[in-house]
């Protein structure tokens, strides 16, 4: 009787030990806000050493959604997120300010136009949406707010649930604390220079991804310090010199942005036969139809990749910089 006592004891003991460090990494979100259940991560990876990288040639088709949501509509949203007090007087490329002016001027632009073709609200498998269902949209003004977080230290190496904590800890930061109000919304975790998640700059150069929350499903992309990456992540992909050293930071993220956009909480939304989704599918081409290239916004110019479009070539689909 003692003997068991005591195993029932230790296991309670290590049962609690492991809650407790399970409850303490979610930092100062609450248990009850934290990402409750992780979803599938869908990353850009990084620069290979192919001229053309469109890959599968098919086009994408809606795969349901999640809770019947698949794609960004309506007042499309970016809330940028700098995580940590690393950021505090250390952002060398200047890398927040030339986000923030791309995601000042990107909404409403041909570049973006792309996204509203692909909707919500059809049947799964549905390859082309002309009237039906409810698309994505591309308002002007999506960047809704910027957040220093930087009270205190973020992870250095941040893992997965580190930034799905992050992700619902600003959406309580803005407000955003019922299901609905995060239906239309990307939160972008910046992590400041030489503290990225694992993997950065050698297997991927971005991910987006969504978590479970109090909050409703919580779609968040994790973006590193992408120059600490250099031509891995798009340094002078698209301009030579020091002028492009900055490329791969609007690259990226507009990858990212549009992916959200057409597949809020992947791969749920619009993706092809392989998984690929509208950004994966125009990644990382240098020449030819889609090449990466400079586009003029209100806000400045900005080297972007270009997007899948299934309406392209008589809807046969392809990579376009404009729609």
């Amino acid at each position: 009787m003692k003997r068991s006592y005591f195993i029932v004891a230790m296991t309670l003991a290590l049962a609690f030990a492991a809650m407790s460090g399970l409850m303490s990494s979610f930092g100062s979100a609450s248990a009850a806000t934290a990402g409750d259940v992780l979803h599938s991560i869908h990353s850009m990876k990084v620069k290979p050493s192919c001229h053309n990288c469109a890959g599968t040639t098919s086009n994408l088709s809606y795969h349901g959604g999640t809770g019947g949501y698949g794609v960004e509509t309506g007042a499309d949203k970016v809330y940028l997120i700098y995580w940590g007090s690393q950021w505090n007087n250390n952002d060398p490329s200047g890398e927040a300010a030339i986000q923030q002016k791309f995601f000042n001027g990107v909404g409403g632009s041909k570049w973006n136009n792309s996204v509203t073709q692909y909707c919500q609200g059809v049947a799964t498998g549905t390859v082309t949406c002309g009237s039906s269902g409810t698309h994505a949209t591309n308002p002007a003004g999506v960047e809704a707010g910027v957040w220093y977080d930087n009270s205190s230290t973020a992870p250095s190496r941040p893992s997965q649930s580190q930034l799905a904590s992050e992700a619902v800890k600003a959406a309580a930061h803005f407000g955003n604390t019922s299901a609905s109000s995060n239906t239309t919304v990307q939160y972008v975790i910046n992590t400041a220079t030489h503290n990225s998640a694992s993997g950065f700059g050698t297997q991927y150069c971005a991910w987006h991804s969504s978590t479970s929350s109090s909050y409703g499903n919580i779609a968040y992309t994790n973006m590193p310090y992408i120059t600490d990456a250099g031509s891995s992540c798009g340094a002078n992909f698209v301009n030579a010199g020091s002028a492009g050293l900055t490329d791969g930071i609007t690259i990226v993220g507009g990858h990212e942005f549009a992916e959200t956009e057409s597949d809020i909480y992947p791969s749920t939304g619009w993706v092809d036969s392989s998984g690929s989704e509208n950004g994966d599918k125009c990644a990382w081409i240098s020449s030819g139809q889609g090449a990466s290239a400079n586009v003029s916004l209100s806000t400045g110019t900005f080297p972007v990749q270009s997007l899948w479009s299934n309406a392209f070539n008589s809807n046969t689909g392809g990579c376009v910089l404009s729609y």
